[in-house]
C-alpha cells in the first residue's frame, strides 16, 4: 500500500460531487489518528506538513512514518507538501516521497510565482507527484496561524486561466473570501468568482482556511468545483485545548500520556470533516 498522488483523489472528487479534507500532520499520533478515523469512514484523505510542521520532523523522516502507518491502516490518502516556500523544501519533499506538493509562492509577483510553480512541475512531474499552486493570496485572520500574508487578494479568473496554462499545475488555491487561522466572523465566499475561476481553469480547486466555515457556504463551494479542503486550525486548537486542560486539572502530567489523550480529543474533528467534504464511504 502507497500513497496516492494527489491528482487521482481530486480528479474522482470533482467528478462525484464531494472533496477531500486535508488534514495537517506533524507526527506519528496525528496521522495514526487520521489514518484510523479514514479507515473506520471508509474515506479518502490527505496528510499534509509544511515549513512550521517540520520543525518537528522533518520530510526525511516525516515521510516514512507515514508509509509505514499506511500499511497498518490501509486507506486511500496523500502525503502532501503544504505551504513549501522553496525550491529547496519541494526537493526534499520529492526525495522523501511525499505524493503532492505545494509552492507558496502568492506573495510574490505573478511572473516570479509562475516561473518557480513551472520549475516544481518540471521536477514533480516525472516522478507522478501533483503540483498544486496559489494563485490570489488567502491570507490570515489570527496571530496564531503561521501560514499566510496579514491581508487576503482574491483570485482574479483571468490571472487563475494564465497561470494555470503558464506552469500546468495540477490544482489551484484560490482567495474567495477565505483565510488561515481561526476566524472572528463568519466569512462570505465570492460564488460568483469561484464560477467564473471554475470555468476558466478547469482545474481542480483548493479551499485554505477550511475551519469555522459555515456548513451551506462549504456545501456550495464544493458544488462549484473546490476538491480539496485544508483543515489545520481545528486540529491544532483541540489538541492545544486537550494539552492545557489536562494540565491545569493535574491530570497526565507525565507526557506520553497527556499526548495520547490529546490525539483522541482529534477524532470528533476529523470525524466532522470527512462528513461535511462529504468523503465518507469514498475510499
Amino acid at each position: 500500500m502507497g500513497y496516492k498522488p494527489l491528482i487521482e483523489l481530486l480528479l474522482h472528487a470533482r467528478k462525484h460531487g464531494y472533496a477531500i479534507p486535508s488534514f495537517c500532520a506533524w507526527n506519528a499520533e496525528t496521522i495514526e489518528t487520521i489514518l484510523q478515523v479514514a479507515q473506520r469512514m471508509h474515506a479518502p484523505v490527505i496528510l499534509m506538513a509544511g515549513p512550521g510542521e517540520f520543525s518537528l520532523l522533518r520530510p526525511a523522516i516525516l515521510a516514512p512514518i507515514a508509509r509505514q502507518l499506511l500499511e497498518v491502516y490501509p486507506v486511500t490518502a496523500s502525503l502532501h507538501l503544504d505551504h513549501g516556500d522553496s525550491l529547496e523544501i519541494v526537493d526534499d519533499c520529492l526525495a522523501a516521497g511525499f505524493t503532492s506538493v505545494m509552492l507558496d509562492y502568492s506573495a510574490k509577483s505573478f511572473d516570479e510565482n509562475a516561473a518557480a510553480l513551472l520549475e516544481v512541475v518540471k521536477r514533480a512531474h516525472p516522478h507522478g507527484v501533483t503540483v498544486e499552486a496559489e494563485i490570489g493570496h488567502v491570507g490570515r485572520v489570527d496571530n496564531i496561524s503561521i501560514e499566510g500574508e496579514r491581508a487576503s487578494t482574491l483570485t482574479e479568473p483571468s490571472d487563475a486561466l494564465a497561470f494555470v496554462e503558464a506552469t500546468g499545475v495540477d490544482a489551484l488555491a484560490i482567495s474567495i473570501g477565505n483565510s488561515h487561522g481561526q476566524y472572528t466572523s463568519l466569512p462570505k465566499f465570492d460564488f460568483p468568482r469561484l464560477a467564473a475561476i471554475q470555468q476558466a481553469t478547469s482545474i481542480p480547486l483548493v479551499l485554505h482556511g477550511g475551519s469555522g466555515t459555515p456548513d451551506d457556504e462549504l456545501r456550495q463551494a464544493i458544488s462549484m468545483g473546490i476538491a480539496k479542503i485544508n483543515v489545520a486550525t481545528d486540529l491544532v486548537s483541540t489538541v492545544r485545548k486537550s494539552l492545557i486542560t489536562q494540565w491545569q486539572e493535574g491530570r497526565n502530567l507525565w507526557t506520553p500520556a497527556a499526548q495520547a489523550e490529546a490525539a483522541q480529543a482529534m477524532v470528533p474533528v476529523i470525524e466532522r470533516w470527512i462528513t461535511r467534504t462529504g468523503a465518507a464511504g469514498r475510499a
